[in-house]
């Protein structure tokens, strides 16, 4: 339950969501969206293969509709010989877990529409961060259930990073007390190193 003080960010979030959801299924029902897909794919192979050591595990996320599809990604990064893992919701207000994926393995369906693999539970040590919206700090705005910042916050030790398209960017992302800023975030036109978030603590 929310304070009445995180009652005018909750709100402005939920707001945004809106607005973000509309501009979203309007991008991928456009002519755009294949060349945008395409450049961010490009882009996301090239950053993960800078930021992965040999034998890392990274955990990239199975598309749901209306959302990226990096599979691609997928197919690229495991073709290097990178370990690829993808998240299963368990429980809600719990991290994820990640479980391993390889090319043809069975996909088993998981709440709230998403899907996992099979595979044994791995732990990532990159994770690639979905969301609706961003703004330069590395504030993001998710779908709001929370599940990455509790999974961030239960793997220190792994290397975050962001993903999405240039038309989810905004001037400021509405931020409460515990949200943390993404060190960076990979679009189809550049890798951005975010400034962090800058209130006073």
């Amino acid at each position: 339950m929310t304070s009445p003080e995180s009652w005018p960010v909750t709100h402005a979030k939920q707001a945004l969501r809106g607005v973000m959801s509309a501009r979203r299924r309007t991008f991928f029902s456009s002519p755009d969206r294949e060349a945008a897909e395409y450049s961010l794919h490009r882009r996301m192979v090239r950053t993960l293969r800078g930021m992965a050591g040999a034998g890392d595990c990274i955990a990239l996320v199975w598309p749901l509709p209306g959302e990226s599809d990096l599979r691609p990604v997928m197919q690229a990064l495991h073709a290097d010989g990178l370990c690829i893992a993808l998240p299963e919701v368990t429980a809600k207000r719990r991290p994820l877990t990640f479980r391993l994926w390889q090319p043809d393995c069975v996909m088993q369906p998981g709440h709230h529409g998403t899907c996992h693999p099979e595979g044994p539970p791995v732990q990532p040590d990159v994770v690639c961060v979905p969301l609706l919206a961003f703004d330069r700090r590395g504030m993001r705005l998710g779908y709001g259930g929370g599940y990455y910042d509790r999974t961030l916050a239960a793997l220190p030790r792994a290397r975050a990073i962001g993903f999405g398209l240039s038309f989810q960017e905004v001037t400021c992302i509405p931020t409460g007390l515990y949200d943390v800023a993404l060190p960076a975030i990979v679009t189809e036109r550049e890798l951005i190193r975010c400034r962090g978030d800058r209130r006073a603590r």
